[in-house]
This record gives structure tokens, sequence and C-alpha cells, in this order.
């Protein structure tokens, strides 16, 4: 793995996110935060979920281990998400520019949010693990999302790759 293919595919990732967020805007705050029968609740829940997860995975990835998780309180609206995740996109952005294909190719290791050790035996899988389990809960939110009226369209990895002409 290189760090153009990664950089590709964190491209993706926030073309994704983006889809998903200007369909939300439409919600009520009655929508965003109601409960429903997905692995992290409703909208708020898994969008919260996913942020979180793309924090927490940049923090391990610049040698930090958080052992704080995000609670759906402390985004009680769409826009103070959106606020937070335009915040987080930044930071990665800064990350993936210092990235080179010897990190990329070197073991990685972290702590768990209980302070666990762990080890990879490289970086880039870990990388590739975070666009994908975006890509479960991005899948979820939009089925959410459309059956509020609120389809956010495809939001394949080819579409976007056919999009940017590649």
């Amino acid at each position: 793995m290189n760090k153009q293919d990664i950089q590709l595919l964190f491209r993706y990732n926030a073309w994704a996110r983006a889809r998903i967020l200007n369909a939300a805007e439409g919600l009520s705050d009655e929508q965003f935060v109601a409960s429903a029968p997905f692995p992290h609740g409703g909208i708020r829940g898994t969008l919260v979920h996913a942020l979180f997860a793309e924090w927490i995975w940049r923090n391990r990835w610049e040698s930090n281990s958080p052992a704080v998780r995000f609670k759906e309180a402390d985004f009680p609206t769409l826009a103070s998400l959106r606020a937070r995740w335009e915040q987080e996109e930044k930071n990665l952005q800064i990350f993936l520019e210092t990235l080179t294909d010897e990190r990329l190719n070197a073991p990685f290791e972290y702590q768990t949010t209980r302070g666990e050790p762990m080890r990879e035996p490289v970086l880039w899988p870990v990388m590739v693990h975070v666009v994908n389990h975006g890509t479960q809960h991005r899948t979820e939110a939009a089925a959410l999302l459309t059956d509020l009226g609120r389809s956010p369209g495809d939001i394949d990895l080819i579409v976007f790759l056919r999009e940017q002409g590649k």
C-alpha cells in the first residue's frame, strides 16, 4: 500500500460522508436524535459513532491513545456534529500529508480505550479498516435517511472514482 492509495480512499471517505451529512441537512432536530433499531441507534448515534472511530484512530496513528469515548449528548444538533467533523477532517488531512510509504508498511502499536496494548504488523490495513468501517455506518445512516425521504443517493466508491475521472 502507498500514500497515494490511502489518500484516495480517505478522499472517498470524505466525499461519501459529505453526501450523508448533506442529505441529513433537512431533518428536524427530533428526526436527528430519534432512536432506530441499528447497532448505534438512529442517525445521530450512528454518525457520532463513525466520527468517534475516525477521531480515535487518527489519534492512535499520531501516537496518542485516548481513553474517552464521544457521547451523543455532546452533539445535540447536526450542525454541532458537522462542525466537529470538519475539524476532524482538517486534522486527518494534516496527518495524511505527513504520512510516508514506509510508515504505512511499518508495525503499528497503540492502546485500546481500556488501556490494553495492541500491535498490528503494519499500519495500512488499519487505515483501510477505518474507511471500511465508515462505509458500514454511512450505509446505515443512508437507510435511515432514505426512510425519511432524504436519500443521499449512491455512495459507492466506483461512483466517487467516476466523478473524479479515475
